[in-house]
């Protein structure tokens, strides 16, 4: 029996997503738990599995389409349906339960030549050019349409790589800037105005060059992604409508790296020092309990266990894949776990489960050399430490002037769940765990 594969929400409240890449092919064989395609939404890359065993028998929406969660996007088939069996399923089954969903087809792609978004998508039903004509049709997905507009891209030099010589979103990051002529540098004619010490603003006389936009003065306008627009649009609600408070400290970490030393001469896998705060902050959480809590509209949720979000850089954006029951998991096992998380992240292959949750963060900057700063808080958590370099410097140890190694760290919590005495208690716990590192491994 044949059946649907719908748009998954692969992100919590993703209402749109786009496959980037479909990873088996028609014909080929699925299992359950397979990874089927890579989703992309505003947020991030994700890996979508299978749910169902079968064959993929047809694919309804191809990579590059953005389209609402829950329609249709594929077909997998019991071995040995045939083709007439899947196009009774879908004559039969999809226009009920899905609408107009049907599998795209090169007459449907022709209908929409690129470089032209359809009447019904522009403004004032006007048809909008957006690449010179070049003589040939070319396809694109609606997305890499919308793209190739707001960047001001010509899609006319650009060869797909998608079914049928289709332009996918992939394929826009071979096009290279548009050479600028003399008249297309030259800024644009401006209307006389009243008042002689009114100017035209640099932007005016910019000129559009590939995906950046370059100005005479000195500046380049690099067009925003979806990710870094959902990145701003959360960390400006998050600072806008969660009261945020701060607690510093000052942790010793001479015996944590002494130890640390210890480890990694006889351990197969090298420990690094997030290793340890990772684990430091999830024994202080279980110490203090309070503090592992996330507010919510009708009550304060407390968790038995400590999940928590690591904060790793890729090139398209800040990601926080979440490590699920750190307080029960070894230095060795955080560290398998941190690794496979932020390796995954780079490569766009985290599933939907790894990007929700958790009660609090961590983000370490040490590793650039930052002394200290002060993180956002990524809703719904209570809680983010900032970590900053162990550094040497001036420390006073009974009385006496010494040479110590010190690393700042700053908890931003979450004033509406965590008071200020329980984030207070919260760090001294954490700094007890990392000036004792023993007692967070036996």
């Amino acid at each position: 029996m044949a059946t649907l594969v719908r748009m998954p929400e692969v992100l919590a409240n993703a209402a749109e997503a786009a496959i980037q890449t479909w990873l088996v092919k028609v014909g080929d064989t699925v299992a359950i738990g397979q990874p089927l395609a890579e989703i992309e939404t505003e947020k991030a890359v994700v890996e979508y599995r299978a749910e169902t065993e079968g064959v993929l028998a047809r694919v309804i929406v191809p990579e590059g389409v953005p389209v609402e969660v829950g329609v249709p996007i594929g077909v997998i088939a019991a071995v040995g349906e045939a083709e007439s069996d899947i196009d009774a399923f879908l004559a039969g089954d999809v226009p009920e339960q899905a609408g107009p969903a049907t599998p795209v087809t090169a007459a449907a792609e022709a209908a929409t030549p690129v470089g032209v978004v359809p009447a019904e998508s522009a403004p004032d039903g006007a048809q909008v050019p957006l690449a010179a004509a070049s003589g040939q049709r070319q396809f694109a997905s609606p997305l890499v349409r919308r793209i190739a507009r707001e960047r001001a891209l010509d899609l006319s030099r650009v060869v797909g790589s998608g079914p049928n010589g289709r332009i996918v979103r992939r394929d826009l990051d071979t096009l290279k800037p548009a050479p600028v002529t003399a008249a297309e540098s030259r800024p644009e004619p401006v209307m006389p105005v009243a008042s002689p010490a009114v100017s035209v603003p640099a932007a005016l006389s910019a000129r559009t060059t590939g995906t950046s936009v370059v100005d005479a003065s000195g500046f380049t306008d690099v067009p925003h992604t979806g990710m870094r627009r959902a990145i701003a649009r959360r960390l400006t609600e998050s600072k806008s409508t969660v009261p945020h408070f701060y607690i510093t400290a000052d942790c010793r970490v001479e015996r944590l790296l002494a130890l640390r030393g210890e480890i990694n001469a006889t351990s197969p896998r090298k420990i690094s020092v997030n290793d340890f705060v990772v684990k430091a902050v999830a024994v202080a959480l279980v110490r203090v309990p309070a503090a592992n809590v996330i507010w919510t509209e009708t009550a304060t949720r407390r968790f038995e266990h400590v999940d928590l979000s690591v904060a790793v850089s890729t090139e398209t954006g800040l990601l926080t894949p979440v490590l699920r029951g750190v307080d029960g998991l070894t230095l060795t096992s955080i560290s398998e776990r941190v690794a496979d998380l932020a390796g995954r992240a780079r490569k766009g292959k985290l599933r939907q489960e790894e990007l929700e949750g958790g009660s609090f963060a961590v983000s370490n900057l040490g590793m650039f050399g930052v002394d200290q700063f002060s993180a956002i808080l990524n809703p719904p958590q209570s809680g983010i430490l900032a970590v900053g370099a162990a550094k040497q410097r001036p420390v006073v140890d009974a009385g006496q002037l010494s040479v110590g190694t010190v690393m700042t760290v700053t908890l931003s919590a979450d004033h509406r769940v965590v008071d200020g005495a329980v984030a207070a208690e919260w760090m001294a716990q954490f700094v007890a765990c990392i000036e004792n590192p023993l007692s967070i491994i036996i």
